[in-house]
């Protein structure tokens, strides 16, 4: 009866074990932040096109107003890119299986995108797991001035590698595994919100 009773009781525990593991708040200087114990090591912007053309950041592209702005007339063209996200624990910190998890992104002067990213993501002490996020905004037929700013994103995206300053990433994580049990998406595990700094620097946000 006593070992029952001791079952039971971790049976209790074990959930909040593993929130206590994933919980707290930890920034870490321009490494990265912490936020239930999830670390975004690193975020960056790769592979940047707009509709069939890639925007190279070694070319000149002075005059990629004019030129998307003669064959776009009144449609639309995506701009398409790739955000590289780097995601990890802290030293010491057991394993932690995430089932996915939705993301959504805010930059100045588009519309926010959002996605969910649905593959299992192993989480290890001292190994970031490095995923790729598709990014996609339009950009919509019309004069020119009112074209530059988006088209000037999308070069500072390519030319910077980098979010522009004011950007805002959350990520809600999934189901989080670990010490034998799960913990289920939104339990103890708020979306995480961190803002994009002048250098580039993640922010944690609220």
């Amino acid at each position: 009866m006593r070992f029952r009773h001791l079952t039971r009781r971790w049976r209790l525990l074990a959930p909040l074990c593993l929130a206590a593991l994933l919980g707290g708040c930890l920034a870490l200087p321009q490494t990265g932040l912490f936020a239930f114990r999830l670390a975004v090591t690193s975020l960056g912007v790769e592979e940047v096109r707009i509709g069939p053309l890639a925007v190279d950041a070694r070319l000149d592209t002075s005059d990629l107003t004019s030129l998307i702005a003669s064959g776009l007339g009144a449609g639309s063209l995506p701009v398409q890119a790739t955000l590289a996200m780097g995601l990890g624990l802290p030293v010491g910190m057991p394993p932690v299986a995430m089932s996915g998890f939705r993301w959504s992104l805010d930059m100045p002067g588009v519309e926010p995108v959002s996605g969910d990213y649905e593959e299992e993501v192993t989480l290890t002490s001292g190994k970031d797991a490095k995923l790729r996020l598709p990014v996609a905004f339009d950009l919509l037929g019309g004069d020119r001035e009112g074209l530059a700013p988006m088209v000037e994103l999308a070069q500072q995206l390519a030319r910077q590698g980098e979010l522009p300053a004011g950007s805002e990433l959350a990520i809600t994580p999934g189901d989080l595994s670990g010490l034998g049990m799960t913990l289920p998406a939104g339990l103890l595990t708020p979306t995480v919100r961190l803002g994009v700094g002048e250098d580039g620097s993640l922010i944690p946000q609220g």
